[in-house]
């Protein structure tokens, strides 16, 4: 089996870091491969809805994994003593994937895609005097004049999507097997 590549997609709130992950995703599976996600959330999930049978077991039976089977997919929900590393959690749970994309997670020790939205803060996170451009693999942004040591798209630009998901699969951090 082959090994499970790693990319964490990152930004300020709001700057469209799921809006490039879909797409990013969708270009990956386009080219036949199995992409999984792992989305870093601030504040708990409840993706359930009041009163039904899984919110129940979940919230007034506080059992410790509510799994929920349905035609065609699978949700579990587990209660967890601490917040698990992005890494950690791959190999847990996505056994199998070529491609795991991960959103958030800005301080793992995995290569980083910034997008960069001027409306969601004046400066990227990104910073040259604090980081280390080896580990941004691109900034995709609307600033018209932003410059770095590493690749930056504009989303004004065409078919930069295409050479991103090069970028991600070949400087993705490859987890052995």
């Amino acid at each position: 089996m082959a090994a499970t590549r790693m990319i964490s997609i990152i930004g300020r709130k709001n700057a469209g870091k799921t809006t490039l992950l879909v797409a990013l995703a969708a270009e990956l599976v386009r080219r036949k491969f199995r992409v999984m996600t792992i989305k870093h959330g601030t504040h708990p999930a409840d993706m359930d809805q009041q009163g039904k049978d899984t919110w129940r077991h979940w919230h007034e039976g506080k059992v410790e994994r509510v799994l929920m089977e349905a035609p065609g997919e699978r949700v579990l929900f587990e209660r967890t003593p601490q917040e698990s590393d992005p890494i950690t959690l791959a190999r847990r749970y996505l056994d199998g994937a070529d491609i795991v994309l991960v959103e958030g997670f800005k301080r793992a020790p995995l290569p980083k895609v910034e997008v960069y939205r001027l409306v969601a803060g004046p400066e990227p996170i990104f910073d040259a005097a604090a980081h280390d451009p080896e580990d941004w693999v691109a900034m995709v942004t609307d600033h018209p004049r932003y410059r770095a040591e590493f690749p930056v798209f504009r989303f004004s630009d065409t078919a930069w999507l295409v050479t991103l998901a090069n970028l991600a699969w070949d400087r993705a951090k490859i987890l052995a097997p």
